[in-house]
Parts: C-alpha cells; structure tokens; sequence
C-alpha cells in the first residue's frame, strides 16, 4: 500500500491506494498550518495509523519542485516550504521512501499513466481553479523543464502595459474562480463560490452570466491556440471541477472555430478535450509520481 497527499490551499486530502491506483481510504482535513513542521506533524499524525502496511509515500503540492531531490520552491500556498526538503522531512519522520511532485504536473501524471494522455505521444493538461496549472508532456513522458517550470501557464501574460509594465496574467485570466466570482456577483448570489448555481444561470442561457462565460471561453481559447502553435501537443486536456461541465468543452470547441473564422490565417486546430480525473487527480498523479520514481 501507499499513502497518498493532495496538498491544498483549502484541505489537505489523504489517501491510502494500492498499486493499482485503487482507493482504499480517502479523507481530509482543513489546512491550517503556518510552518513546515507543523505541516508535517499534521501529515504524519494521518500516517501513523497504517505505517504497517505503508511502503512508500507520495505528494502533490504547490510550488516549484525538484523531483529528484524532495526540495520545494515558492510554496504557492505553502510559502513557508520554500527550499524546503519536504520529501526527505517525511522519509525521516515516517520511515519509508517518499517523493513530492508540483500539483498540476501530478494532474498531468494522472491523464497520462490512466487517463486521456494514455498512449499519447504529446499533450498539455490544463487544469482550471484558483489560477491556471499546466503539465507538458512530450514523447509520453512528462516534461519537467530546464528551470522545472515548463507548464506554469499562469505567468503566461495575455495584456501588457507597456508603460507600466504591467499587464494580465493567464492564472486571473483562466481562472475558473474567478468566473464563478464574476456571474455570482451578476446574479447577486451570497456565496461567490457557488459553481453549481452559477452553471444553472448558464444552462438557462441567462443573458448576464452567459456574456460573462463567452468572455471567458474565447480568452482561453486564444490561449490554448497559442499553446497548440507552441508545444502543437496531440490533445489539450482541460481538469479541474470545471471541467465536469460538458458545456466548456463544447463552447471552447466553437470559440476555436470562430476564431479561425475570423482570422483565417490560423492554421493550428486544437484538439480539446476533458481530462478524465478531476477532483482526485492529483492523487493518482503523486502515486504515479512514485512509481516511476521508485518502481
């Protein structure tokens, strides 16, 4: 067996899975941390009830991570990780082997090693929710990057001021929070979180929160146009909660061609399509991570 996190900004999920990828047990609990240590005597009090059956553990997380050495960079929500040895702070503590991968390139893992990207030669991942995360993956393997950033499609600027030196990024952009911030606002919704009601406004062809959503879709699909003319990947795969949404696949399908409508010297023609896992992605993508790693 191996034991399984999903480091969140919200909750810190755990699992125990085996080497199929089956979930035995699958929990989580409010992150609430505010040091390193702290963060791994909270993982390690979760750990402790199944050492015995444990062999290896596995970790997806925010930030810039060196695979090979455990050492995580800019933590994203865990800003106290930063140089830190999460992987060799958890071998201590815990007895066995265990590695750490960046989350959205453990998203991309998890397409790969079971999902859309299976037997894929190329593919970006894409996975949509408080920014925009990215996993490349080149001759069906996933690529990590000379400086380990290849996929951090949130840096990528979609407006530049260039006396400010400013500009928008594709994380605010992209951001599927940010969306269903946008039409709960419209709607006068309380919770600004609350996707599913959002998704109703949507469905119901409602004019506000549909101008809301077009404005969204043709941005990113100018964005996946581009990552199509740069990496020209077999398949975009679009994650996260989102894409569970059939609707943003197929609206992001029609923005493409109306696009290349308009402007008739595009040539690329992405190939969209929604990754197969979505809120446990990262799970089965740390696991994976191990795997190739140790196995």
């Amino acid at each position: 067996m191996y034991f399984v996190y999903d480091l969140g900004g919200t909750f810190i999920k755990y699992a125990l899975m085996d080497r199929a990828g089956t979930v035995v047990m699958k929990d989580k609990f409010p992150t609430n941390v505010k040091s390193a240590e702290d963060l791994v005597a909270q993982m390690v009090e979760k750990f402790q009830p199944y050492k015995r059956d444990v062999r290896g553990i596995a970790v997806s997380c925010p930030g810039i991570v060196d695979t090979k050495t455990g050492v995580i960079y800019k933590g994203g929500s865990f800003p106290f990780m930063h140089e830190k040895n999460l992987a060799a702070m958890l071998t201590e503590a815990c007895g066995v082997p265990a590695v750490i991968q960046n989350d959205a390139k453990s998203a991309a893992l998890a397409e790969l090693w079971m999902g859309v990207a299976k037997g894929v030669d190329s593919a970006v991942v894409l996975t949509l929710g408080t920014g925009v995360g990215g996993g490349v993956i080149l001759d069906g393997k996933l690529y990590n990057g000379f400086n380990l950033m290849a996929g951090e499609v949130s840096y990528v600027q979609t407006d530049f001021d260039t006396k400010t030196l400013k500009g928008e990024v594709f994380g605010m952009t992209g951001s599927a929070v940010q969306l269903i911030s946008r039409i709960a606002t419209a709607k006068g919704l309380v919770d600004k979180k609350d996707g599913e009601a959002c998704f109703q406004f949507i469905h119901q062809g409602d004019a506000e929160a549909m101008a809301i959503f077009d404005e969204y879709i043709y941005a990113l699909a100018s964005q996946l146009m581009s990552i199509q003319y740069l990496i020209d990947p077999e398949i975009i795969a679009i994650g996260g909660g989102i894409s569970a949404q059939e609707i943003v696949i197929e609206k992001l399908h029609l923005a493409v061609k109306e696009i290349v409508r308009v402007s008739p010297f595009h040539a690329a023609k992405p190939n969209i399509v929604a990754c197969r896992f979505q809120n446990d992605a990262n799970l089965y993508g740390a696991l994976y991570n191990y795997f190739l790693r140790f196995e």
